[in-house]
């Protein structure tokens, strides 16, 4: 099979517009990613799409990132502001894992810390299972492990999770509730559409499985990323601190942000017809790798210094401020505005504003004055070649 491999901003985005190219990073996280949205193609691609995207509306973000998700922030944070800090990654997790289950549609009845340290163990196994291309790991040994959480998420979350819907459903069709009484999550538009996605129980648990997978890990790193360059940015610098005072300069921050670290550092399809990719013609077959890494830190694009963190970049008009990192086209990320927010301009109405979680999370982290400790400093991940923390120790300054 011939390689092509991609790093310049503009073929990249080019070739993630192709329709006739295949998603085919994920393929060795088989177990819990065949047949999921993100590895589907063509006209199962768009059907399952045209489904679920009903959850992720902008005026239901808004609705969620102002009215729920804040008390969700304060009642995570609560143990570690009274302990003065924590590890972020553990924080990240904790944040997220809620966030991600009341869109993809996993109940927590018990709404314990030992239910909710269950879930984000579970979920953390499939995020190995998705990015096992780049596990350092044994293969034969993480997939048993991540077929083995995929059986946890089922039969401890996610039967439960069905039956309540479907009895709430049945419920609405016999006009004994409103149609609004019932959740709106990912698993209920499934279960809605289920006759016309003909989508089996497995299936169903690889999708709900890679919903929780996918906004958690990525929304966790993103956060830790965000933070690390803004301290590092800010330095001993009494002014830069004071700026980070502007959530609107924030989420420029994040975004920044978001454009050095894209979740996935790379994104590598297939082609299913003959094509021209880049500066090469491809054949059927053929596997074209994007560097998204080196994309979004393209020096025609962003400037002479686009390897450095800057938070007042001027990019251009045509591109987003985090560059590819969401994807562009059909796979664009769904989350995109969750998790990133519609960016703001200086001077905005700051209650109008959609700021994002992520730049929620950061804008309390620095609220609280979350600093890394000399003596106990950040580690990455050793059991992955993607450059995302293991450890991240914070103590909170300001509490």
């Amino acid at each position: 099979m011939s390689v092509h491999r991609l790093d310049a901003f503009q073929a990249c985005e080019s070739a993630l517009r192709k329709r006739d190219l295949k998603q085919a990073l994920y393929d060795a996280g088989k177990v819990v990613m065949d047949g999921v949205l993100l590895t589907l193609h063509g006209d199962a691609h768009v059907e399952r799409r045209g489904v679920e995207v009903r959850v992720f509306r902008r005026n239901f973000f808004k609705y969620y990132e102002k009215e729920v998700f804040p008390v969700t922030l304060e009642q995570t944070l609560a143990p570690y502001i009274a302990s003065g800090g924590g590890d972020l990654v553990e924080i990240g997790y904790q944040l997220t894992v809620n966030l991600t289950a009341d869109f993809a549609g996993i109940d927590r009845p018990q709404r314990t810390a030992q239910e909710t340290e269950r879930l984000i163990a579970i979920t953390k196994k499939l995020s190995e299972g998705a990015t096992m291309v780049h596990s350092t790991r044994d293969k034969a040994e993480l997939e048993a492990e991540v077929g083995a959480a995929l059986t946890a998420l089922d039969s401890e979350f996610l039967q439960a999770s069905v039956v309540r819907r479907e009895a709430l459903l049945r419920a609405v069709a016999a006009g004994e509730i409103a149609d609004t009484e019932s959740p709106r999550d990912v698993l209920t538009v499934i279960l809605q559409a289920r006759d016309e996605l003909q989508m089996d129980h497995p299936q169903l648990v690889r999708e709900i499985g890679f919903y929780m997978q996918a906004g958690a890990h990525s929304t966790a790193n993103s956060v830790i990323h965000a933070l690390h360059e803004i301290e590092q940015w800010a330095g001993d610098d009494a002014d830069r601190w004071a700026r980070l005072g502007d959530p609107i300069f924030v989420q420029h921050c994040v975004h920044e942000s978001l454009r050095l670290h894209p979740a996935s550092p790379e994104a590598w399809r297939t082609a299913t017809c003959p094509m021209h990719v880049g500066a090469d013609d491809v054949a059927t077959g053929a596997r074209i790798e994007l560097d998204l890494f080196q994309a979004n830190r393209d020096k025609s694009v962003f400037g002479a210094d686009s390897e450095i963190f800057d938070p007042d970049r001027a990019v251009p008009s045509n591109v987003l401020r985090s560059g590819l990192t969401f994807g562009i086209g059909l796979h664009t990320c769904l989350g995109r505005e969750l998790d990133g927010g519609v960016v703001a301009k200086k001077g905005a109405d700051i209650e109008s504003c959609q700021f994002g979680i992520v730049t929620l999370i950061v804008i309390r982290l620095l609220a609280l004055g979350a600093r890394t400790m000399p003596d106990d400093p950040p580690q990455p991940d050793t059991k992955t070649t993607r450059p995302n923390w293991g450890r991240f120790p914070v103590t909170f300054t300001k509490v």
